[in-house]
């Protein structure tokens, strides 16, 4: 059996299960003995995926493959998320991840006039189709590029790491002009009525 038909089978199998615990079957790759099931919250869900939920799926589709066995033969099964920075393969991945920051990395950076274009993109994904992505580059400009899928080596979303404001605080930014206030302390004597 040929691995496409395989996955096809895993994933008729395990499909129901991850729908009944409200959960998307993100990804599913079968590679060097591990069977990989990536599984996320849908799409615009407030809350992230939490261990209790891929400890749940691991088991129910454990079982579910132990017992009717797809695969035939040894094998590992991994169920996770998909994590901050996910790794986008198909244009779902794509199309989910709209908004948010991505790096590509380019298969051809040889154009067809014979020029050589950058071979990394990091940017905004502002539009994703069956055919190409668009994003908005990091350039002073902000440039539009469109990339078909056929020309991406490799996709993924970039988190972008920062501060995280004090509980209870908002974060602070200080417009231009603007001076800071400095409370100064007066000495004690002077408090006091300036006594001498």
């Amino acid at each position: 059996m040929s691995d496409t038909s395989t996955l096809k089978k895993v994933e008729r199998l395990i499909a129901p299960i991850v729908s009944d615990l409200h959960l998307d079957l993100y990804d599913l790759e079968f590679r060097g003995g591990t069977l990989r099931v990536t599984i996320d919250r849908p799409a615009g869900a407030e809350e992230g995926l939490d261990l209790e939920a891929i400890a749940l799926a691991s088991r129910l589709i454990g079982q579910e493959l132990d017992h009717e066995d797809p695969m035939g033969g040894h094998y590992t099964l991994e169920v996770t998320s998909p994590g901050l920075e996910r790794s986008l393969r198909i244009p779902g991945h794509f199309q989910r991840s709209i908004g948010k920051t991505v790096a590509l990395r380019l298969r051809d950076i040889v154009t067809p006039e014979g020029e050589r274009s950058e071979r990394r993109l990091q940017g905004v994904l502002i539009a994703a189709d069956d055919n190409a992505v668009t994003i908005q580059l990091n350039d002073a400009a902000l440039t539009e590029r469109s990339v078909p899928y056929d020309k991406i080596d490799r996709a993924k979303t970039v988190f972008e790491w920062g501060p995280a404001p004090k509980p209870g605080k908002q974060p602070r930014t200080k417009a231009s002009g603007e001076s800071k206030k400095v409370k100064v302390k007066q000495p004690a004597d002077e408090q006091a009525g300036g006594a001498s």
